[in-house]
Order: structure tokens, then sequence, then C-alpha cells
């Protein structure tokens, strides 16, 4: 109940502890208004309820139809109730049409010849085609018309509106209803076509305030399906074949932006010229042409009122056929923008995470599984040409705000903006980097070989023989074979192209899949394997994105995996470094890969055939068990744990932990090392032996856990092995030879971790500029605080630092061997995980106390950024060999 000058007053009957009917509720209503029953009026649709109140001598209303009632309220107030009709105003002055020449087509249209006055406003909403809200006699419209003065070519095509949405609401795609197209300029100076009015809601703000996290996720879910929904119209079926020019968008859309802000121009923009010299250089290649709306974002669709349903998609004036990823593109630039840009409002302020609105790369992620489309490859240019579009479409409406044509009183603003859009738009151009560069090789060859290539016919599988990996042939000249690779850009063909099927497989199905593993590695199941991680295995087999890691010189034959060199698998596993559950997923995670290398290098044949085609296949996992609790294991020989012979088998005794993986259930082989003879030389004495992990005596007595973490299902175990009795041929090599295998096993090893560990860094750092730029802090974004811009600019720098590194000595080990690469091995060792500790403590920092939560990664990778300082030596046994070989060979 309300009373003008007192407010709304609420009486709840079930704590006054009565209700209608009831005589004394109505009396305690009039009371708390301070009103006589003779005025006030009540309204209700049930009989009873009505009879009570007009008792007491108030006067009422009986509601059968609200449009009845709302008139005999009129009539009894003495005044009219006119509906507030959202997002509209008194038609601004310059934009004024004639109102009886309107109204007389109106009534000869609508067959009406009503006397009552008609009510015309303008919407708020829209740039471009002025918008109006008409209401005469019982009929609510819209009327969309072009702008007065002389127009830009082909720009505001009315026309096109109405047969776009005319035909899209015939094919099932949500769109106001249109009634009549009039191109006759005499009726409001201008061509317009009328729609029938649709009342909803119109979200002007994209941070959609009052709403609750899985409201917006819904919101912004709903918008998604209705952009897939409009981009799978079949165009014949709708009769738009000929509604735009087949292939070619992107460029013609260019060109035709191009002479759009040409013809608009008033000063010169730096940005604005430079893209006009970058985007033609540029072009994505279209996958597909399909209807494409132009204007796509949030405030463009009208939302039911009470669902999360798209009602109507408006504004259609730019809409054509051409390349779908352009909206997807643009549908995401609130994501870019601040919350104060006057025109559209944006996101770059707010953490979305936090309102549950998706990302930028989530929503494009959601439109691809929507659609069964790939991930977007070339996504920042197709940014960069959407903010070029905001700023010609701006500095368009700046130059008719000086003749007074813009239909927006924030028109004048404009021309302001474009400089600040063509300033974003160049930002995205340069993250897309530039043609000119990429087409250049990475650098020249070294002019000596270390390595001879074999041939292309004796690379090729033997025939019957089984293939575990799948991936195109490589041309005998390899790029990167005798080259320092830098960048993803420089490998070879098919190498780039498995490089580029990676990063597509890692955005579509792993990091959507993050927060159900994480989930799952949190709960009472988490010791049993995560049936998304077996369902992704299966996946990255089928796609040939499986074994990765044998290097080329272990499997020149490429008969168990992809036959890359170090460098080039350095590049794929820093990818895979960028999220924690990536490596198993293709088969390439620790300690399985360094003991699926040792086998292939030491193992015989029936040692192969029995262990290393099921951990190859990902039917089986593995542990290697070399660390005791009693002893510094940093130094092999120090290994204490006895192998002695014994009437046909080897029978073990010891005593280890930190033997990552032993707790999986798939867990079937230990790799173990220990001591045969404590009398023989100092590395002569310890050997490696194949243990079945269903061998009676071997007793797990705690998993390990890395600050709180426990890894699991594979974990990390503290172990007893007693009396446990191995058949002797399940020895490698021989007696002697452990400290030979565990150094040859740890090679490759040491460029996966530090690869992987640059891509923790990597991911740190994204995930950190993120935040910084979505954050306040004492009157001002993060990302202005002068300490975090240094952290950002500092973490940068030892990324690059890192990787070139890493990839050097992956380089040295290509073309020179392990043994002669042992200096950068030991550094890099030194380097990587001490670097990725700092990085990702600076993104912590910056997440504040969130970034010690399991809702991000950061914490994770900093526990095994620190554990890694250990699990491969400690830092002062690197530091020290690193000395030694400075003081030998530098003097």
């Amino acid at each position: 109940m309300w009373r003008r000058g007192r407010g709304p007053q609420v009486v709840e009957s079930c704590l006054e502890g009565i209700c209608k009917p009831d005589p004394r509720i109505y009396k305690l209503c009039l009371e708390r208004l301070g009103l006589q029953p003779s005025e006030s009026i009540f309204l209700d649709d049930l009989g009873l309820n009505v009879k009570a109140a007009a008792s007491l001598g108030i006067r009422t209303i009986k509601v059968d139809d609200p449009e009845t009632a709302v008139k005999e309220l009129e009539t009894l107030l003495g005044f009219t109730l006119r509906k507030v009709i959202p997002n509209t105003r008194p038609v601004r002055k310059t934009m004024e049409i004639p109102k009886d020449s309107l109204k007389k087509y109106l009534q000869d249209f609508l067959g009406t010849q009503t006397t009552g006055p008609m009510e015309l406003l303008q919407f708020e909403h829209g740039q471009s085609n002025p918008t109006y809200y008409i209401r005469l006699a019982n009929h609510q419209l819209v009327l969309r018309k072009k702008p007065p003065g002389t127009l830009l070519p082909s720009a505001h095509a009315v026309e096109r509106e109405f047969r776009i949405m005319r035909a899209l609401a015939k094919a099932g795609v949500p769109v106001p209803k249109v009634l009549d197209l009039c191109e006759d300029s005499r009726i409001v100076g201008t061509p317009f076509y009328l729609m029938e009015y649709c009342p909803g809601l119109v979200y002007k703000d994209p941070s959609l305030p009052g709403l609750e996290p899985s409201q917006r996720r819904a919101i912004y879910t709903a918008m998604n399906r209705v952009l897939c929904q409009i981009h799978s119209v079949d165009l014949k079926a709708a009769g738009l074949e000929d509604y735009g020019k087949p292939g070619d968008y992107i460029p013609r859309q260019v060109q035709t932006w191009i002479k759009q802000y040409r013809a608009s121009e008033t000063s010169t923009i730096p940005a604005m010229e430079r893209l006009i010299e970058w985007l033609p250089l540029h072009l994505p290649r279209q996958q597909k042409t399909t209807v494409v709306h132009g204007d796509f974002r949030l405030d463009n669709l009208l939302f039911h009122p009470e669902k999360t349903e798209v009602l109507a998609v408006l504004d259609w004036e730019l809409s054509t056929l051409g390349d779908p990823l352009a909206d997807v593109a643009f549908s995401c630039l609130a994501h870019y923008l601040p919350s104060s840009f006057p025109i559209l409002r944006g996101l770059s302020d707010c953490d979305v995470t936090q309102l549950g609105i998706p990302t930028a790369e989530e929503y494009s992620r959601m439109y691809c599984r929507h659609t069964g489309s790939p991930p977007i490859e070339n996504w920042n240019f197709y940014l960069a040409f959407s903010f070029f579009r905001v700023a010609a479409i701006l500095q368009g409406i700046y130059k008719r705000s000086l003749t007074g044509q813009a239909s927006s009183a924030t028109a004048e603003q404009s021309g302001k903006l474009t400089e600040f859009t063509s300033n974003l738009a160049w930002d995205f151009a340069v993250k897309e980097g530039f043609r000119l560069f990429k087409d250049m090789p990475a650098t020249k060859p070294l002019m000596r070989s270390y390595h001879t290539w074999a041939g292309p016919q004796s690379r090729l599988h033997t025939p019957g023989t089984r293939s575990y990996v799948s991936i195109p042939e490589a041309s005998p000249a390899r790029a990167s074979k005798g080259a320092l690779v830098i960048s993803p850009e420089g490998l070879c063909p098919p190498v780039r192209e498995l490089y580029q099927r990676l990063k597509q497989f890692m955005e579509r199905h792993v990091y959507p899949a993050e927060p159900e593993l994480r989930s799952h590695q949190a709960s009472s199941e988490r010791w049993t394997p995560s049936p998304l991680v077996e369902e992704l295995k299966e996946k990255a087999k089928t796609e040939g994105l499986w074994n990765l890691f044998l290097p080329l010189e272990t499997d020149p034959e490429k008969k168990y995996g992809a036959g890359l060199t170090n460098v080039e698998y350095a590049h794929l596993c820093e990818l895979m470094g960028m999220s924690l559950y990536a490596p198993e997923i293709f088969n390439c995670s620790a300690p399985d890969t360094g003991n699926m290398e040792l086998l292939v290098r030491y193992g015989t044949e029936e040692q192969k055939a029995r262990w290393l085609i099921p951990l190859l296949e990902g039917k089986a996992r593995s542990c290697f068990a070399m660390t005791e609790p009693q002893v510094a294991s940093s130094d092999a020989t120090n290994i204490e744990s006895s192998i002695r012979e014994e009437e046909g088998f080897y029978v073990i005794n010891g005593h280890k932990w930190w033997i990552s993986g032993i707790l999986d259930p798939r867990c079937q082989l230990c790799v173990f090392m220990g001591k045969t003879d404590p009398h023989a030389p100092r590395h002569q004495q310890q050997s490696v032996l194949l243990v079945p992990m269903d061998t009676p005596g071997i007793k797990i007595l705690r998993p390990l856990t890395v600050y709180g973490l426990d890894d699991a299902p594979g974990g990390h175990g503290e172990v007893l092995f007693e009396q446990v009795h191995v058949p002797k041929e399940n020895m490698i090599l021989g007696p002697g030879r452990g400290f030979e295998i565990a150094q040859g096993r740890l090679g490759p090893g040491r460029i996966h971790h530090c690869m992987r560990l640059i891509g923790y860094s990597e991911r740190a750092l994204a995930l950190m500029k993120a935040r910084v730029k979505s954050r306040v802090a004492f009157g001002k974004p993060l990302v202005e605080q002068g300490t975090l811009l240094a952290d950002i600019a500092q973490s940068r720098v030892e990324i690059e630092q890192a990787r070139l590194l890493v990839l050097k000595a992956a380089h040295l080990m290509d073309v020179a061997g392990n043994k002669a690469a042992a200096l950068d091995i030991a550094m890099i060792k030194m380097v990587a995980p001490s670097m990725a500790s700092r990085v990702i403590d600076r993104a912590i920092q910056a997440f504040g106390a969130a970034g010690l939560s399991s809702d991000h990664p950061l914490a994770q990778f900093f526990a095994w950024a620190r554990a890694l300082r250990f699990a491969d030596g400690p830092d002062e046994v690197h530091r020290a060999a690193v000395a030694k070989m400075e003081l030998k060979h530098r003097i």
C-alpha cells in the first residue's frame, strides 16, 4: 500500500496474525496510512476480499482484467496513470518528427479513427537510427527511421533491417514482429518501419548490478546461445542467400569501414592510420558464411522480465552475410572497456569471475562448444577489427553531432572516444603480431651439424608394427633441427600444425574441464582417477595428441612417439604446462615419461612388451623409487637400499619416500634403484630393477603432502620394500649400471620440468594481468599501482630470460648430445624453478587471499614450483656443478 508523501507501507499478515478478509487488517492498513476509508482505494482479484473492504466504506475495484482495472483506477483518481516505458525520454528537439502526418498514416494503416492523443517518446538506446515509442489508442508500436540529413553511403538502411527481421522471425530467431515498411519520406522526413512494442528488460550495464552471480552467468549464456541460433539459420530456406556478397566478408568490411572513417574524418588519429595499414595485411581466412548481426551486444537484446530468456534481438542495421566470428568478438568488447565508457559501458575494471560473468575467453569457448566449431585462431585480429569498427562508428556519430544529426545526447563525446577505441584496437593488433615478422625464419641454421638425420624412408614404420602416435610426417630438412627456434612460429610446418592442434585442444577441452577436475581432486573420491581425465585421454589419443615427449634421438623411427627434437617438444611442453592436468591427458606426465624413455633406451624386447606398451597406451601408470629418508638422495651414489641375488631372484630391501604416482590404483610398475655391490667403484654400485606393484613385500606407509596438497590420485608415497622378490630378467642393462641409467633418464626430463614451469609462469602472469585490470583499491585500478606494474614487468623479463636458457639447453641436447649440454641443463635447473616461484608469488600477491584458494591454479603452481627446487636436485647441487664447470672450462 502506498500514500503520497509517506511512501510505501507494508503490512504482512503472517506477522500481524490476521489476514484478508478479516476487517481488522483493513483497519490496520488505514491506520498505518493515516487515511479515512473514503480516502482509500482497494484492489483485489477475490470478490470476498473486495466485499469486506467495501463494507468499511473503502472504495474498491475487482481486478478481473489488469487493463480494465487500471482504467477504473484512473477514473477514480481523476488522472491518467501512464505506463512508464523503460529506456525512453521526451523526443529531443533535433529528432522531432511531424506528429500529424504520422498519426494519419497510422490511422490508415491500423484501420482506426481514434480521436485520442498519440503518445510519442524517443528511445535513449541506439546511436544511429532514431527509434521511437508510439501509443495510439490500444496500439503500442516502435518506429525506427533513418536519421535526417546527408548520410554516408549504404549506412542506416532501414529497408534491410525490415527484410532481415521478417526473414529471421520465420526461421525462429527471436526478433520483434515487424508490421510495415514505409519508404515515403513525406510522412516523417525519412523512410521508416514499424514494429510491435515488446515489453521486456534491456540490460544497459553489462555488469548486471543487483543480480546473483548465477543469474548473470545464465544471462550471458542465453546471449551466447541466441548468437549461435542466428549463425545457424539456413540461408536458402530463409530466402537470405542474396542478403550479402558471398565470401571475403572481412576484407570487404575492412575496406567499408576505412571508407566510412575517411568520409567522417575530422582530424588525424595516429592509431587509426596504423590500423588502416595493418588490417588489410593480416586478414584471417573465413571458415563459413552465416547471417551476422554486426552489432551484437548485451544491450541490443530484450530479455524476459522474469526468466533468463531472450525475447528479441534488436538493432539489425549492420546485419549482412559474413564471418560469424566477427559477431563473437564484437559481443566481447565490453570485457575490454571501462565501466565509465559513456556510450558502451564496459567490464575491464570489474572482477567478472566474482560477478559470475564468463570471461571473454570463456565466452568464446562457450560459443565454439555450442556450435561445434574449433577454437578461434585469430582472436586478437577480430578484436582489433571490432574496435576499429567502433572507432569508425564513433567518428561518424561525432561528425553528425556537429550538425545536430546524431540521435543521442552523448554523441558529442564520441569525438574523444574515437582515439581511445582506436588505441585499444591497435593494442590487439600488436598482440596478433605482424605477418612480416611471422613469415621470417627464426634464425639461420648452424654451419656444423652434430646429428645425422635418418632419411625419409628410414623413418617409415615397419610394416605390421603398431604406432603409438599420429602426426604428419616431417620434412627431412627440418627447420628446427640445427636452429635455435625461440617461438612456435619458427617451428617446421608439421610441428607448427601439431602445436596449433595442441593449443586448440587445451582451449576447447582442458581449460573448461579444470573446475570439475579441481572439485574431484578435493573430493572424497580423489584417490580414484577422474573419469573426465580418462575421457579426455581417449579424445587426445584419437586426435593424435599422444606420446609427444620421446625425443628423436631416442626413437629415430618414430615407432613409439612423435619424433620431435628437444627444442620442438620444449614449445609443446610449455603449452601443456599451462594446466596442471594437461600432461597426463596427453600421456606426457612424469614419472611415466622418464620411465617410458628408460624402457625405450635400455629395455629388452620382453621388458618393452610387458611394461612399455601398456604405458604408451595409457592403460597403466608407473613410479620411480630412488629417494630415501636416511640419506641425501640428490646424490644417486648415496642410495642405501639393497638388491641382492638369491636363488634366481633379486631380493629388495629398503625404505623409500617421495615416490610420485605410487598411490595411483593404475600404477603397475615401480622402477627401483638400489645397491647391488657396496664394494664396487662408487658409480658402479647401483642397479635398476623393474618391480611389479603386485609383488609381495611392498608396503605403502603413508601418503605425503606438499604444502598440504596430496596430489591425488597418484600422490607421493613413503614405502617399505621388505624381502621383495623380483625375477632376474627384470634388471635393466645389468648390475652396476644404475647411475648411468639415472643420468640418462633425467636429461630430457629436466627440459620437460623446466618448460612446464615456463607454462606455469605464463599462465600465472596472464591471470595476474587480468586480475589487476579488474580490481580497484584505494580509489584506482590495481593496474595503475606502481608496484604492481613493476611486478608485471619483472615477471615478463624473468620468463623470457628463463625460456631462452631452457631452449638453448634443449638445442644443445639436439645438436651436441646430453653430455655436452650438461652445463646448460644444470643452469636451467637453477633458474627455472626459482623464476617460476617468484612469478607465481607475485601473481598470488595480486590476487590477495583468493590466490591462496583452490579457485585458481596459482597455489598448486606455487607448491610444485617450490617442490621442483628439490625434485630434480637441490639448487645448491646445480650451483656447485655450474661453478665447477665454469672454473674448469672458462679460466
